[in-house]
């Protein structure tokens, strides 16, 4: 073997790795952004909601859950990825909600929520 067929073969195999990591990352990512850890409702009042990002725009939201009079409030953080639901919870802000969400663990970047629940659902309750 020369030293031409080496540098072939060593860029060959440089580029099939380079694939198969570019692959398992899409892998990855479909994975972590289509299945969901968990799913539940939380009530209470949307106290925060805005569009945010420089690259990549994504609807952020806060839900105040009020648990039991007299203790204090839980903060519920919160992302849409669907403009539906963000009209919806326009639509009913300043009203008692319930937010259907999915729980994604493990996405590694903020390009897609800054939040790990995404709401799937919105019901006013009042």
């Amino acid at each position: 073997m020369n030293a031409s067929e080496i540098k072939s073969k060593a860029i060959k195999a440089l580029v099939a790795v380079l694939v198969a990591i570019a692959v398992l990352a899409a892998g990855y990512m479909y994975a972590v952004l289509n299945w969901s850890f968990s799913k539940g409702d939380r009530v209470g009042y949307v106290q925060k909601f805005s569009e945010k990002g420089w690259v990549s725009k994504t609807w952020e939201g806060e839900l105040q859950m009020l648990p039991v009079p007299g203790t204090i409030p839980e903060r519920f953080p919160f992302s849409v990825r669907d403009k539906a639901v963000v009209t919806k919870i326009n639509a009913a802000l300043g009203k008692k909600v319930s937010l259907s969400y999915e729980q994604h663990k493990g996405i590694p970047t903020t390009l897609f929520g800054e939040s790990e629940y995404f709401i799937v659902d919105v019901k006013a309750l009042e």
